[in-house]
């Protein structure tokens, strides 16, 4: 195992409740009704020399997969992505204006499935970002792609529209598994995909990969990996598959017998994680690798990278944008996010003009936790020193609170303190998130824990 990360199998079973994933802070459980689209306006003008990243939420599939919570709508008509794109038109030319003097340096399409859209839709959408707002000729831009009911082609039609990033949900190779999750789907075309990205010049491929799904067993997991390794990704994405089928109803179709025991779960983590260092790619932190060469990777080593409603990322300095059903932004000092259900989406465009339904405006105090809890979850330690300048506090006076909670973790070893910095140690990274809790003051006046996944 690679000397960056060390499992303490006793430690990671008592740390193991439920927590946030920190891809914001304060989380999406204090969006509110109070803030509104003259919020959302006042955000935007708040950094206006900050470039712009971009996310647009595309929620169509053509076939349901068993397991997943994303915001999706399951469909085989065609023509409610036209639909679909008419009211994202609508919505990109009220939001645009706002940005009119940004650069976009980066552009993420996520779901659902992207490439549900057909050629003509996706240079389409690309085209209405295009207009509306200024692209930088050098950035990240990325889609997420399912490898089934496509041709090969389209990544031909990717590179020409622009982008130069692309993510594919593999999950596993194991066909039992893929039946059961009912995500059926051809390893070597996967292969081709990748093999292809490559002859065209992508700058990199990202493979998701999911532990814990009904039928997997520590050593069929492994053969994924096998397989996924020889390919030689950029990143890869290994995520722990949460089986709450009270609140996503599609995961009642699996069938608890089916699901692999805890330990079993832990074991393919643990596999995971040795395996693919020990294949020299990087721990980024949670679930994500990389490639040392790859610009996650090196952001990481040069304290450089940053975390959004997108995970890890590069491309910390920019405000995001979200576009569509269910997108979130984060402009200026705040979050906004628009109307989940894809009627009421299309309702509040209709009547409004807009589909922005809840956020949150940050005060000083969340700006401060925020930019801690970023710094430790992307770089496993924090110096006291940049916070104490940029806000003017004491951090052993300010964090006394906390620094109490931190104490278990400083006795067991995952973090060590010191009169300047904390220290997340190597075999406390896994751990980050529960480090990090330590720190959210909306979680510990709020008894919210069941509504997060575990940390492991």
């Amino acid at each position: 195992m690679s000397a960056q990360i060390e499992w303490d199998q006793a430690l990671i079973e008592k740390y193991n409740y439920s927590g946030p994933r920190y891809t914001s802070y304060p989380t999406a459980l204090e969006f509110n009704d109070g803030f509104g689209m003259a919020e959302l306006e006042a955000a935007a003008g708040r950094y206006p020399g900050r470039p712009l990243s971009l996310y647009v939420h595309i929620p169509f599939c053509h076939k349901l997969c068993y397991y997943c919570g994303c915001n999706k709508v399951i469909t085989r008509h065609q023509d409610k992505a036209d639909i679909y794109l008419d009211y994202l038109e609508r919505e990109v030319a009220r939001l645009a204006p706002l940005f009119v003097d940004r650069t976009v340096t980066q552009l993420h399409w996520g779901g659902g499935t992207p490439t549900f859209l057909t050629e003509p839709q996706i240079r389409r959408l690309n085209g209405l970002l295009r207009r509306h707002f200024r692209f930088a000729e050098q950035g990240e831009f990325s889609i997420e792609i399912d490898p089934r009911r496509i041709e090969l082609s389209l990544l031909d039609v990717l590179k020409e529209e622009g982008f130069n990033r692309i993510s594919l949900g593999v999950q596993d190779f194991n066909k039992d598994v893929q039946r059961v999750v009912n995500r059926e789907q051809d390893n070597d075309f996967i292969k081709a995909l990748v093999s292809r990205a490559a002859e065209l010049g992508f700058g990199s491929t990202n493979l998701d990969l999911i532990y814990g799904l009904p039928l997997q067993t520590p050593e069929s997991f492994h053969h994924t990996l096998e397989q996924v390794v020889a390919m030689k990704p950029a990143r890869l994405s290994v995520f722990n598959y949460a089986h709450l089928p009270s609140r996503f109803s599609a995961q009642r179709k699996l069938k608890d017998e089916d699901m692999p025991a805890p330990a079993k779960k832990l074991a393919m983590l643990q596999d995971s994680i040795a395996y693919l260092t020990g294949q020299g790619y990087q721990f980024i932190g949670m679930d994500h690798f990389a490639l040392p060469d790859d610009s996650l990777a090196v952001a990481q080593r040069e304290g450089e990278l940053h975390r959004n409603f997108q995970g890890y990322t590069t491309q910390g300095d920019c405000d995001l944008l979200g576009l569509g059903v269910s997108a979130i932004s984060m402009i200026g000092d705040a979050y906004s996010q628009n109307h989940k259900d894809l009627k009421l989406y299309y309702g509040q465009l209709d009547e409004l003009g807009h589909a922005q339904t809840v956020g949150y405006a940050l005060n000083e105090d969340d700006c401060l936790r925020r930019d801690l809890i970023k710094t430790l979850i992307c770089n496993f330690e924090l110096e006291f020193a940049p916070l104490e300048r940029q806000y003017g506090i004491g951090f052993a006076d300010y964090f006394a609170e906390d620094l109490k909670l931190l104490q278990t973790f400083i006795d067991d070893g995952l973090v060590t303190l010191s009169d300047d910095a904390i220290k997340v140690a190597a075999k406390g990274q896994l751990l980050i998130r529960n480090i990090c809790m330590c720190f959210d003051v909306h979680l510990r006046r709020q008894a919210r824990m069941q509504q997060f996944s575990r940390v492991i």
